[in-house]
């Protein structure tokens, strides 16, 4: 046997692998996964970009939250006894929002209480035909036993001049440490300036960069245009002569007299129309007794008539104010419950001026038929209605946020506005204040706020708009009108917890909607996703504010609205800077005819930049 032949060897040199020799290094597989990549075809590779590009803005997204959760859940660690809100952490960039002393918010004892069958205040069934009849009683009595006491729409509803009586001694509490002492006269006459001052910082802009037109654009310092009926000046125009800014107010009165007209081919929103354009042009009217605001509020009235001209009755939500056509959005036949139920106010008392009846007739028509529907849930209402059949559509859907809130809102004013007879209104809006006990009133972990959430086909859901901060001044004002006493309870709870929602902000401002965390071990009450974290300037938790004020006399409530204001001021003026936020302001109305009253303070937080 011959003995195996000699192998011969080849050496073979790398460049870079001289010193070390290849040793099974990481980068040398990198080099390999970039074959690979090129590899790939070029649809695969965009693919995984698309992915890769996903993932790093979701990243992004998430990452404040996170962070947010962590630093919280450290802070519990060091702190395991703290019973105080979490403060705000305010970035280097802003300045620190301006903030009320105010004693810190007990934890709450058990999240037993937050069980659905353990709410905070129950539902009592029947409980609303009970209260009706009360009130019928407690109406007669007082008619015999005070002439002229009863509350009339012929008048203004609620008197400056005079001390609010009858629920406000129940209402009231004498004892100083629920009271803060009430500000010196030189303090409320320079905070009233303020006011002055905020509503002209914000004027100027319209009057300098969209006079006549609709909306303003602060940052690109043009104007807007919805209608093309010079919204944002109508809807102000009460606002101005209680406040006092007479030249103010005669230069648009001077552009109302001279420049509005309605006779234009353009269609318009009856809603929005009705609460900004005829409800400010009434308010006026009652302000100043000028018949041109009058006159002005018959002839958009009137030309607003064709939306009601529907097979059901429910008017439509649009309307060529120049064609007297109506008809439903182009996308669907329906209308938003609110919408169609938050223009009686104003169509009543123009009936009532102008002793024309077919306005109130044609409204109060739209109430009886929501009246007598099916579909309602305790009292509670969905959010969209057919103008078709009138019947409800894409019912178990329940909220007392965007499409429903001033249906609830308008049934208790109506009532108040109608001199306290209407008792359909009364009957339905007492179901539905019950309605949102049992099915949305939760209360938050750790610190027990109570807040109203929504019910979609039996899931609750604890989110809960800006909008829904309405619901504390209405039931202060309906407790202040003899309804039960436990709704003015409920509405302090209410009024606290739209507060936090500004002051656990880190600008002092609340965001346009909020989630409240329910579980136990919970570091935080209130929760705020990226698509909500803008402020709109909205009017519902000031006008709130103004009702606690009035009818409680807790200065508290005074002073957490000059908050506000301050921190409207300082965060939400337009300076020559890039913008990081919407730049156009909204020139919304409080959703009534009566808004006068509240209106020099809340225009001069809505009426910004």
């Amino acid at each position: 046997m011959q003995p195996p032949s000699r192998q011969d060897y080849v050496s073979l040199s790398l460049p870079g692998l001289e010193s070390g020799g290849y040793n099974n290094s990481k980068q040398w597989r990198r080099q390999s996964c970039w074959r690979k990549w090129k590899q790939l075809s070029r649809l695969q590779r965009s693919l995984i970009l698309c992915i890769v590009v996903l993932l790093f803005i979701f990243g992004l997204a998430t990452y404040p939250t996170v962070t947010e959760h962590l630093r919280g859940l450290g802070d519990g660690e060091h702190d395991t006894d703290s019973k105080d809100i979490p403060g705000p952490t305010f970035p280097p960039l802003l300045p620190e929002p301006d903030k009320v002393a105010q004693p810190a918010l007990p934890e709450q004892t058990s999240q037993r209480k937050l069980s659905t069958k353990s709410r905070p205040v129950l539902q009592r069934r029947g409980n609303a035909s009970e209260v009706v009849a009360a009130v019928q009683k407690a109406a007669v009595v007082k008619e015999d036993l005070e002439e002229g006491v009863i509350s009339s729409w012929h008048g203004p509803l609620v008197d400056t001049n005079q001390a609010t009586d009858g629920a406000k001694s129940k209402e009231k509490d004498n004892s100083p440490a629920d009271h803060e002492a009430k500000l010196p006269q030189d303090s409320e006459a320079s905070r009233l300036e303020e006011v002055r001052k905020a509503f002209r910082h914000a004027w100027s802009g319209y009057k300098q960069f969209s006079w006549g037109h609709d909306e303003l654009r602060p940052i690109s310092k043009t104007y807007s245009e919805w209608f093309g009926l010079g919204l944002t000046l109508i809807d102000a125009l009460d606002t101005m002569w209680l406040l006092g800014l007479k030249e103010e107010f005669e230069e648009a009165r001077a552009w109302v007299a001279t420049e509005l007209t309605f006779d234009k081919n353009v269609d318009v929103n009856l809603f929005e129309s009705t609460i900004r354009i005829l409800g400010g042009l009434l308010s006026t009217y009652h302000l100043t007794g000028d018949a041109l605001f009058l006159d002005k509020a018959k002839d958009i009235g009137s030309r607003l008539m064709p939306a009601f001209n529907t097979p059901s009755k429910i008017p439509y939500s649009d309307v060529n104010i120049g064609k007297g056509i109506a008809h439903p959005p182009r996308w669907t036949s329906d209308s938003t419950l609110s919408e169609v139920t938050s223009i009686q106010l104003e169509f009543r008392e123009l009936g009532r001026l102008t002793q024309e009846p077919q306005y109130q007739a044609a409204v109060d028509e739209v109430m009886k038929q929501i009246h007598k529907l099916d579909g309602k849930q305790d009292g509670l209402v969905p959010m969209f209605i057919n103008t078709n059949n009138g019947q409800f559509t894409h019912q178990g859907v329940y909220t007392l946020g965007a499409r429903a809130d001033s249906y609830y809102e308008y049934l208790l004013k109506q009532w108040i506005q109608g001199g306290k007879k209407d008792h359909q209104l009364l009957e339905d809006y007492l179901q539905a204040i019950e309605g949102v006990k049992k099915n949305l009133l939760q209360k938050s972990s750790p610190h027990g706020l109570t807040f109203v959430g929504e019910l979609s086909h039996g899931q609750f859901s604890p989110k809960m708009d800006h909008l829904v901060c309405f619901l504390p001044g209405t039931l202060a004002l309906g407790a202040h009108n003899g309804l039960p006493a436990d709704h003015m309870d409920l509405a302090k709870e209410l009024m606290e917890t739209c507060y936090q929602m500004y002051v656990q902000m880190e600008t002092g401002l609340s965001p346009e909607i909020v989630h409240f965390n329910m579980h136990e071990g919970s570091i935080r009450d209130i929760e705020v996703k990226l698509a909500d974290r803008h402020n709109l300037l909205r009017p519902e938790t000031v006008e709130s504010l103004f009702y606690l004020y009035r009818f409680t006399e807790d200065h508290k409530y005074q002073e957490w609205g000059w908050e506000i204001l301050q921190n409207f001021n300082k965060y939400t003026k337009a300076r020559e800077m890039k913008p990081l936020f919407i730049f156009q302001w909204e020139s919304f109305r409080c959703c009534t005819c009566g808004g006068c009253y509240f209106k020099c303070l809340v225009l001069s937080t809505n009426q910004n930049d």
